[in-house]
């Protein structure tokens, strides 16, 4: 029995799946038995046909990526030859630029360099060659830890001032002021930390594994809410994550780090959207299609016949 909020991951490894629905810290309900593909199909939805049951006013929907080109491009920050050894494990990107207004992915096995990377990028660690040059950043960190009684209210103070139907709102940050930031779980932490960084004033902003510990509808409401920010405020984001629903809903380019994990890792793009997740997906030896209700993408069975014409093609990801 699995609990997973990763439905790509999901989708691919079960053959059957409950849905559980209700209102969060007040009841649950467990929805009958379904095969996967219907029964995610049925969760974003939001309606459970047999059950005549509708436990979202909306459904979920996915759209086909559309690549718009920016009419000008000003660099927020960029590398070149940077090097950076700590212990074992040797990093090196060779070179690349992010532009204002954009929203790149970061994707790479556990080991390869990414949280280094974002280190480097944040100025919290020094290249030992080369150099990333960074305008103001704001930086989400990977691992979240506090101890402090403050309350959410007033640790989000600027946020809720400046940001409130931007983050507050769509991040369902209301129902946890009167709480002691040491007193939230896993889910409730990360998305007040989410909602912090990107209230600050920062052209770069660096999210850290920001889907963790989100179930899906969070996960969406935090790309949709940092897409509407990139677009009002013109900022540039990057973004480190496993879940590749949630970097297809948000990326628009890709940057793929690969190597040999704690030993060597190496930097390369960022890329466009499509170039990079084949890239990527070519390394994992895994092709995706799109459902044909929902768009949203899944996992080909290994040497189905979608698989292998897919990989003649080198189609490894379809926008």
């Amino acid at each position: 029995i699995v609990v997973e909020h990763d439905l790509i991951v999901l989708d691919h490894m079960s053959e059957l799946m409950h849905i559980m629905y209700g209102q969060e810290g007040v009841y649950g309900v467990v929805s009958g038995i379904k095969g996967v593909r219907e029964g995610i199909n049925s969760l974003l939805d939001g309606f459970l046909k047999e059950e005549n049951m509708r436990f979202r006013s909306y459904p979920i929907k996915f759209e086909k990526s559309q690549v718009v080109e920016k009419k000008e491009k000003v660099p927020v920050c960029s590398w070149s030859n940077v090097r950076k050894v700590l212990g074992q494990f040797h990093l090196q990107a060779e070179g690349g630029t992010v532009y204002q207004n954009e929203i790149i992915g970061i994707l790479g096995e556990n080991g390869t360099g990414k949280t280094t990377f974002m280190s480097l990028a944040a100025g919290l660690i020094k290249s030992d060659e080369g150099n990333i040059v960074t305008k103001k950043i704001a930086y989400k960190p990977q691992y979240l830890r506090t101890e402090s009684d403050e309350l959410v209210a007033v640790f989000l103070k600027e946020a809720i001032q400046k940001h409130h139907a931007q983050l507050i709102v769509p991040l369902g940050i209301e129902r946890l002021f009167s709480r002691k930031l040491s007193e939230l779980s896993g889910g409730e932490l990360q998305r007040v930390a989410i909602a912090n960084c990107l209230s600050q004033e920062a052209e770069l902003f660096l999210l850290d594994e920001p889907s963790a510990y989100l179930d899906v509808e969070q996960r969406l409401a935090v790309s949709k809410a940092i897409k509407h920010l990139t677009v009002e405020r013109d900022i540039s984001i990057l973004v480190v994550d496993h879940d590749l629903m949630f970097m297809d809903c948000l990326a628009e380019k890709i940057i793929v780090f690969s190597g040999q994990p704690g030993h060597f890792g190496k930097v390369e793009g960022p890329f466009p959207l499509q170039e990079g997740m084949n890239h990527f997906l070519k390394q994992l030896n895994i092709t995706f299609r799109r459902d044909k209700d929902t768009l949203r993408p899944r996992i080909n069975k290994r040497d189905s016949v979608l698989d292998r014409e897919q990989k003649e093609e080198g189609k490894y990801y379809y926008i």
